[in-house]
């Protein structure tokens, strides 16, 4: 009677059971159904055995076959998690997985992915076995399509142990009769002729069912034995193993061991890159920093041939680990960024975000320097509260650091930033550094990436700061003593333009283009005529039909402009490896200068291929100038997109790193003849056939809808100067620009330099005399400056001068 009050075992079950899941039909005394746990809603599979519908034998025989389970522990047994009974049925609960004949069904996986899936699985039950029968000293007497099961991860799970038995104990017949009819056509031969019992190994029953198992994952479930003879669909390398498995003769089947052993060897079916990186990744903890910086190199470039379940759900984890509990330091980032795009955004926040988090706090300028490098595989997925809040205070440290790469890294990173930073860090601590670095900068690599990135995240500056710092900054670069700096900032005038006030392109914008048409370098004389041109005809249309100008000015005032940032895809050029090109030792430019001395001394047309420098010669330095001839081929074709540059084409870290150390000296000291020679090699890589005009007629309708319209980005992508390698030397040449146009800590100290006070939005009568002195006093300056050039120009003409000679006395004579 107490039977009444007694409590259902079942109910402390810490599992909820789910829908059946499809695969042991008539292969096992158990039905498999999914569930999860209570407490955290991890998926698991429910083991479930129907006690009131089975027969006692069968009942045993599952209780047997639970208790096995529950004490057997092996990377490729099925894990147990939990178990009850109850007087109607007795549930098992492991990890999540699905049968194996289930899982080969849907399958998509195609080519190399399915191969190695399979080499990888078969080598997970080989091993498997080879614990049981070495080690336990067992046969497992089932091993078949539907005694295996699959995990998350693609991990291969032996179960089944229904019939499972240890060595000595199995009788007269040491192969087990089966009470499933459908397993028996996995017997082997020697069950039905006793003349062959006395040959049967410790593993030869087992290694039988490998033999089936092998089958029936490249054919399908096995109908008949007979159907084992077919071997057409059996890889080569597995062809002789899989006969001898299948043998006749028992004593003839190999050890698994032994199976192990041959198939890892150098063109074993088991010697591939998937069981060779996750044989690794199980032994990491005790493998020493140089192996895993090999390992973590190699593993990036084969993570495309993975299976992507084997990918997120095994490798990403592992990488995770070594992350937190090991010393794989920055090595693990690429795979790690890599593996994280086939996350989701919620788990990503959830295993990847931390990671990245405590990366940006680290102090080792190489791995700092590679998280700025992928910045833009990861930054889609941070909160903005997170970039503002615990990256960007890290991230800013690279704008004072003495290493010039980081330093240029960390301007490059504000392009993928800006759009999430807060008004305070992007318009205030941003622009702070940025002024300071296109000023003050000793690189000039740098000066010319401040330039260009200021540009870029204009569309994301509040506008009063975009109006008041814009033309300034971008004045600034066209005087810079670096060639690419000032074409860079003639072309960030011309992509920004949208952002100016008629007033300001008339009274800032042209008289600081103009000196530029004088330029000794020829393409910063082209893009000045051009811009300048530009900016003429816009103020033309206007004053032509004043009632453009609402148009035109439409986007100065708003912090959405009608047609998204002009200034996102321009001179993508100059943001190309501008550190590990610039930062290049004399010795260097001296060989490229020797090398192509001979091409240069006559035109190009005439040069005969056997004069020509060949591509072996110029390619010898990091910084070799012939690579711009080879993209400058490669994307005329119409193949660049200046919407999608990559930052790993913005330099090397270890190629740069060692240029970078030599060259402490600014790089002015190069000779002229060095720069001449190298920018006469460059002319044609600077062509501007392609650039259009900036002063094409649109209708008045497209002006006042999109005052943009005649500035679009197909007239800023001319394949020379999106050059992605483009080699910039400064030299002697930039030493004969007029004092104006000399970087000075001085007189270029920010942007709030009297020398380019702002004009007013509005001038009213009463400022007109305040606008004529202004205007009065640029004049004078203007001809000031041009007084002095003319004073430099007849002093080289009487001859060269020698140090410390003045430019406004006569050269002395020799």
């Amino acid at each position: 009677m107490w039977s009444f009050f007694s409590r259902d075992p079942a109910k402390d079950f810490a599992f909820d059971i789910g829908e059946p899941v499809r695969g042991l039909e008539d292969r096992s005394v158990w039905s498999m159904h999914k569930g999860k746990k209570r407490s955290t809603q991890e998926e698991v599979s429910i083991f479930l055995f129907d006690v009131q519908k089975s027969s006692e034998t069968q009942f045993d025989i599952a209780k047997a076959s639970l208790k096995k389970l529950k004490t057997m522990r092996h990377p490729s047994l099925l894990h147990y998690l939990d178990s009850v009974e109850s007087e109607k049925f007795l549930y098992v609960a492991t990890e999540y997985v699905e049968p194996l004949a289930t899982h080969i069904e849907d399958m998509k996986l195609q080519g190399q992915q399915r191969e190695l899936f399979l080499a990888w699985g078969i080598f997970q039950i080989t091993r498997a076995l080879s614990f049981l029968n070495n080690d336990g000293n067992m046969r497992h007497n089932n091993v078949c399509l539907y005694s295996v099961f699959v995990t998350l991860a693609g991990e291969w799970k032996l179960g089944g142990f229904e019939y499972l038995t240890s060595q000595g104990q199995e009788g007269s017949n040491p192969i087990p009769l089966k009470i499933m009819p459908s397993l028996e056509i996995y017997d082997p031969p020697e069950k039905k002729d006793p003349t062959k019992l006395k040959a049967i190994t410790k593993c030869s029953s087992d290694m039988w069912g490998l033999g089936c198992l092998i089958w029936e994952a490249f054919n399908g479930p096995l109908k008949n034995q007979p159907a084992l003879k077919t071997v057409d669909n059996i890889p080569k390398q597995l062809g002789t193993l899989y006969c001898e498995l299948v043998s006749a003769n028992p004593a003839s089947r190999p050890n698994p061991a032994d199976i192990i052993t041959r198939c890892r060897k150098m063109g074993g079916y088991f010697k591939n890159d998937l069981i060779d990186s996750m044989l690794f990744l199980e032994e990491i903890q005790i493998k020493d920093k140089a192996e895993k910086g090999k390992f973590f190199s190699t593993l990036t470039s084969q993570l495309d041939n993975f299976p992507e379940a084997v990918c997120v759900h095994k490798i990403l984890p592992s990488l995770l680990t070594a992350f937190n509990y090991g010393d794989a330091g920055s090595a693990v980032l690429a795979p790690m960024f890599k593996l994280g795009k086939l996350l989701d955004d919620a788990d990503y926040q959830k295993q990847i975000v931390p990671c990245v988090i405590k990366l940006f706090a680290s102090n080792d300028r190489t791995t700092r320097s590679r998280l700025l490098q992928q910045l833009d595989q990861f930054i889609m997925h941070l909160q903005n509260s997170t970039v503002n809040d615990q990256i960007f205070p890290q991230v800013v440290h690279g704008f004072l650091d003495t290493n010039p790469i980081i330093r240029e890294q960390t301007v490059k990173s504000i392009v993928h930033l800006a759009p999430k930073l807060n008004y305070n860090n992007l318009n205030v601590e941003v622009l702070k550094h940025f002024a300071r670095l296109q000023a003050k900068d000793d690189q000039g690599g740098i000066r010319t990436n401040t330039t260009v990135c200021l540009g870029k995240v204009a569309t994301h500056l509040h506008p009063q700061i975009r109006q008041k710092v814009l033309v300034s900054a971008f004045v600034r670069a066209t005087r810079d003593a670096f060639p690419p700096a000032r074409q860079a900032g003639v072309l960030a005038l011309a992509a920004t333009q949208q952002y100016f006030l008629l007033v300001e392109v008339a009274n800032r914008v042209l008289p600081a283009l103009c000196p530029l048409t004088n330029d000794p370098e020829k393409q910063v004389r082209d893009a000045a005529f051009r811009t300048i041109k530009g900016f003429l005809g816009k103020l033309e249309k206007v004053s032509d039909d004043p009632s453009l100008k609402e148009g035109m000015e439409a986007d100065v005032h708003t912090a959405t402009p009608s047609l998204g940032n002009a200034a996102a895809t321009w001179a993508g050029w100059a943001v190309t490896a501008v550190t590990a090109k610039f930062y290049r030792s004399h010795s260097d430019t001296a060989r490229v200068s020797h090398s192509v001395k001979s091409a240069l001394s006559k035109p190009g047309s005439l040069v005969s291929p056997a004069e020509q420098p060949s591509s072996s010669s110029l390619s010898t330095t990091t910084s070799s100038v012939t690579s711009m001839t080879s993209l400058e081929r490669s994307e005329s074709a119409s193949d660049y997109d200046p919407e999608h540059w990559d930052m790993t084409q913005w330099g090397d870290i270890d190629s740069s790193a060692a240029t970078c150390a030599s060259v402490k000296s600014e790089p002015s000291s190069v000779s002229a003849h060095q720069h001449t020679t190298l920018a006469a090699l460059c002319e044609d890589e600077w062509g501007n056939d392609e650039w259009g005009t900036l002063q094409e007629q649109p209708t008045a309708e497209e002006e006042l809808a999109s005052p943009s319209e005649t500035w679009s980005n197909t007239q800023w992508t001319d394949p020379a100067l999106n050059n992605a390698n483009a080699t910039y030397v400064r030299g002697a040449r930039a030493e004969h620009r007029p004092a104006a146009h000399q970087n000075s800590g001085d007189s270029l100290g920010g942007w709030e330099d009297g020398e380019f006070e702002p004009i007013e939005e509005n001038v009213d009568e009463n400022n007109a005399s305040k606008m004529d002195e202004m205007r009065r006093k640029r004049e004078e300056r203007k001809l000031q400056r041009q007084r002095e050039m003319e004073a430099r120009r007849s002093a080289r003409a009487q001859g060269p001068m020698k140090l410390g000679s003045k430019l406004s006395g006569p050269a002395p004579p020799f």
